[in-house]
């Protein structure tokens, strides 16, 4: 199986992310967007998966890829129910909970529907996902929320800290499961996690706003002030929720997501700017240490990954403060296309073992 090629697909809410990889080396990379007018149209999410399909096909043919080459289509997992990190085969319990069953409302949970119907049409290839958002390793002191009637849940970005967390491993000659590490995504949503021996067993849940606050999200918010909010009778339970997540952090301070954008105006000397931005710094330095008591000071390296790694200075504010836990090294940006393939690629070798989602 010298030259393995494998179909990785990202569904975002606005743009579907298709690539096709032999081995580890992409051959063809392609974002299709999606005006809001053509996918206002379906009444829920999961009913856009035909018409995606439809496009992908269309840009696979016009880049000439024959579909008979292919051996593994592998889709950004959805908002399943919770389940260990790897790598899945869609199966009928998984279509029928992205259906009918999924947490949310999401485009990531179009991943393993397309997979599924792209195979159709492919006699050499399986549909996987990967390491999915929900990916659920945490120890059981970590889910004790405080009050019987609440429990934390994992939520994160696993694709990305379990793809990063391997290449550092494999960079040093050592397995991921002989590590302890602290994994720090920092994107529209940030979580840090704290890996065990290839387990992640505490980390912020970072769709819901827990943790630091982030580009989109307001982070742990002070839970007095968010209940008397909440029945102040001004705002409703979908204003505070989008306080929460999506206008919250960054945007809600500034009106921008962008943290680029935030970036200029501290260089530019906005002292509201300087502030707030350093401040998400200083809760995401807070949450690396957090986890630190977690492993029980026994951390071997830090990772910080995501989009905002490559402001030097925003990451230079967090390590000033945690560099004395462990070294700390720096992935910018999130490759989640190459992390599909890889995982796809790992199966195909054997050297992965498929799981089966129930």
């Amino acid at each position: 199986m010298d030259k393995i090629r494998i179909i990785a697909i990202n569904p975002g809410s606005t743009s579907t992310k298709i690539a096709v990889f032999q081995n580890t080396e992409p051959i063809f990379l392609k974002t299709i967007k999606h005006r809001p007018e053509e996918l206002a149209v379906f009444a829920k999410v999961t009913d856009q998966f035909q018409f995606r399909k439809k496009l992908i096909l269309r840009q696979l043919q016009e880049a000439d890829i024959h579909l008979d080459d292919i051996q593994a289509v592998v889709g950004r997992g959805g908002l399943l129910k919770p389940i260990p990190s790897g790598v899945y085969e869609v199966n009928d319990a998984m279509i029928d909970d992205l259906l009918n069953r999924s947490l949310s409302e999401h485009a990531s949970n179009l991943g393993g529907l397309i997979a599924s119907d792209l195979v159709k049409l492919m006699p050499n290839a399986k549909a996987y996902i990967a390491d999915p958002v929900v990916v659920d390793e945490l120890s059981d002191l970590a889910r004790v929320a405080g009050h019987p009637l609440f429990e934390r849940i994992s939520i994160f970005h696993a694709l990305n800290q379990k793809a990063v967390a391997r290449e550092f491993a494999r960079s040093i000659h050592k397995p991921y499961e002989s590590l302890n590490l602290i994994v720090v995504h920092l994107g529209g949503g940030i979580s840090v996690g704290a890996h065990y021996k290839g387990m992640v067993i505490d980390v912020n849940q970072a769709l819901d706003g827990e943790g630091p606050f982030s580009p989109e999200r307001s982070g742990t918010l002070p839970v007095a002030q968010l209940a008397r909010l909440c029945f102040s009778g001004k705002y409703t339970q979908k204003e505070v929720y989008r306080m929460i997540n999506g206008q919250g952090g960054l945007v809600s301070y500034f009106g921008t997501n962008n943290a680029i954008e935030v970036e200029k105006m501290v260089e530019a000397g906005d002292p509201k700017a300087d502030l707030i931005y350093r401040a998400m710094a200083y809760q995401v330095a807070k949450c690396i240490g957090e986890m630190y008591t977690v492993l029980k000071c026994e951390v071997d390296d830090i990772l910080i990954t995501g989009g905002i790694a490559y402001d030097k200075v925003f990451v230079s504010w967090i390590t000033e403060r945690i560099e004395k836990i462990a070294p700390v090294h720096v992935y910018p940006g999130e490759d989640e296309m190459r992390a599909l393939a890889i995982n796809g690629l790992m199966i195909l070798r054997g050297e992965l073992q498929v799981k089966t989602y129930r």
